[in-house]
């Protein structure tokens, strides 16, 4: 079986037979990124904080490219079904369960973005109160996840785009024409008075630019969401094809929500009726309260578009919004069902038990989801923090697993361990997380901690392979069985065999080749067996 998006209530043999999604893989791959947190953040990041500090959609389309370039074709032609399968063949289940951790938490955070930009959208278009609004549509986003498993994520999907294409582009030259907005060419630029939407980036301010930047671009890459949809295509070429098209969709889909920001930033909000809708704020220059700046893009639908107007774009903002929440949901909940429960607590688990767990772990996430959705209020930096421990942790894993044959589960533990204390050390406001380690204000500790990780992981793997490969450490201490082991899943007996070279190669079935490093301590199902058992 080559392709992991199916329907997940299917039995093992339609799986086999019929776990293809719909012919609508540009779309798909389109649609990684391109979501609520998406456009409500991008409105409310060049509204409030500038263009140029608008990253997250730029970074986020780069990284769709990267991952068809150095990514999409490797791992398509090695046959994976999840993302964190080339972990758990070469480190071990444990190690692969650890991994685990920051993708579930960067799902979270993603959904959380998308839940909080929804109840935004619905607290606006139907008057009701923000955290009733984001509680409602978890449920919506939970229940329908469940009924269609990925076909629901395919077909929502595509309405998705369609929604956000029609409704924005809709709205745009109504809102830009209102009365209350002065042309957003002229408050482009620092003025008098104005900063100006395009804003500025102060020679202070580069690293930390510089560090969002490559959190945004390189932690873009190792999510499930995005895997799911290049593992799932006919053919390495077409997962490259895809990723390619994905990326300059993003571009694409960037440019209304740039300028729905730009006209927020432009409008005199005392000219419109946001300030005699019922609110008691006192509003100074004609700006909005903080606390609705992530309210931003269904402020300016509602307010400087016609009704019929803003009735289209916002209802198209809400579908699109809702729609994008299931896909997150469910490639969380499958890492958990098939990468963590059943590779470490129930090697042999049947499929309607798989099945039961992805549907407790749907729930789970998407409470999760909603308690950080309603924490946070910002719906850009929810969807920016959503990648910052995949950057620091994932991406130095997945890009030595893939391109780096020596590496091994000691340099694994080792640079996973070493990221996770420096980034964790370099403090998080938006979850209250203080800082310990004194890094200047100007260094960017994020990329410094993930290529600490990456440095970790080359230098304790070529370590100990030295050790064990020249005899210099006993096969007894390789506790990992990650040297002088090899553990191939697709074994049905004797799983365990010595290396006793290091030139030596193991070749699985699906033509997979390592130098002896994979650690993966499975049960002895045989490779049709275990691919049925995959969702």
């Amino acid at each position: 079986m080559k392709s992991r998006s199916c329907n997940y209530q299917s039995s093992p043999q339609s799986i086999k037979q019929k776990c293809r999604l719909p012919t609508n893989g540009i779309s798909i791959a389109w649609t990684t990124w391109v979501g609520g947190g998406y456009i409500n953040g991008t409105a409310e990041a060049t509204c409030f904080n500038g263009l140029a500090w608008t990253q997250a959609p730029f970074g986020y389309a780069i990284s769709l490219a990267l991952g068809g370039f150095f990514f999409a074709k490797p791992m398509r032609e090695q046959g994976y079904i999840t993302m964190l399968d080339p972990f758990t063949r070469k480190y071990g289940d444990v190690m692969g369960g650890f991994l685990f951790i920051p993708a579930l938490m960067a799902e979270v955070f993603y959904s959380a973005s998308i839940l909080s930009a929804l109840g935004a959208t619905l607290s606006v278009v139907m008057g009701i109160d923000n955290l009733i609004a984001i509680i409602v549509s978890a449920c919506i986003a939970v229940f329908y996840t469940l009924l269609g498993g990925l076909y629901s994520v395919a077909y929502t999907d595509i309405v998705q785009l369609i929604c956000i294409f029609v409704g924005l582009w809709l709205s745009v030259p109504f809102a830009m024409t209102h009365e209350a907005v002065t042309p957003i060419a002229q408050t482009a630029l620092p003025g008098e008075v104005t900063a100006g939407w395009v804003g500025t980036i102060a020679v202070k301010d580069i690293g930390t630019w510089l560090d969002y930047a490559l959190l945004l671009i390189f932690g873009g890459i190792p999510w499930q969401a995005y895997f799911q949809r290049v593992l799932s295509s006919r053919s390495a070429g077409r997962a490259q094809m895809l990723s390619f098209v994905g990326a300059f969709g993003c571009f694409i889909m960037t440019i209304p929500a740039i300028l729905i920001g730009a006209v927020g930033y432009s409008t005199d909000w005392n000219k419109t009726d946001y300030f005699t809708d019922g609110r008691n704020w006192s509003l100074t220059n004609g700006s909005i309260p903080e606390d609705d700046n992530k309210l931003i893009l269904p402020l300016v639908l509602q307010y400087l578009c016609p009704t019929w107007v803003s009735f289209v774009g916002l209802g198209a903002v809400s579908a699109a919004v809702m729609s994008s929440a299931d896909s997150s949901v469910l490639s969380a909940s499958s890492m958990f069902a098939n990468n963590v429960y059943k590779m470490i607590f129930r090697r042999r688990a049947s499929q309607k038990e798989i099945l039961w767990i992805l549907r407790v772990g749907i729930f789970v996430v998407g409470a999760l989801a909603t308690v950080m959705g309603i924490t946070v209020k910002s719906v850009y930096d929810l969807f920016s923090l959503c990648s910052d421990l995949v950057f620091v942790i994932l991406f130095p894993q997945l890009l030595l697993v893939v391109h780096w044959s020596p590496s091994n589960t000691y340099g694994s533990v080792c640079g996973y361990i070493v990221g996770l204390v420096l980034r964790l050390g370099g403090g998080e406001p938006l979850l209250s997380l203080p800082q310990v380690i004194p890094y200047p204000y100007e260094m960017p500790f994020r990329a410094v901690s993930m290529l600490c990780s990456l440095v970790t992981i080359i230098c304790v793997s070529l370590f100990t392979n030295m050790l064990f490969l020249n005899g210099i450490l006993p096969k007894s201490a390789d506790i990992f069985k990650a040297v002088l082991y090899d553990r191939s899943i697709y074994k049905s007996s004797d799983d365990t065999a010595e290396v006793s070279s290091p030139c030596q190669k193991t070749n699985t079935k699906n033509g997979i080749s390592n130098p002896g490093l994979v650690a993966a301590s499975t049960d002895d199902l045989d490779k049709e067996k275990y691919e049925a058992t995959k969702l």
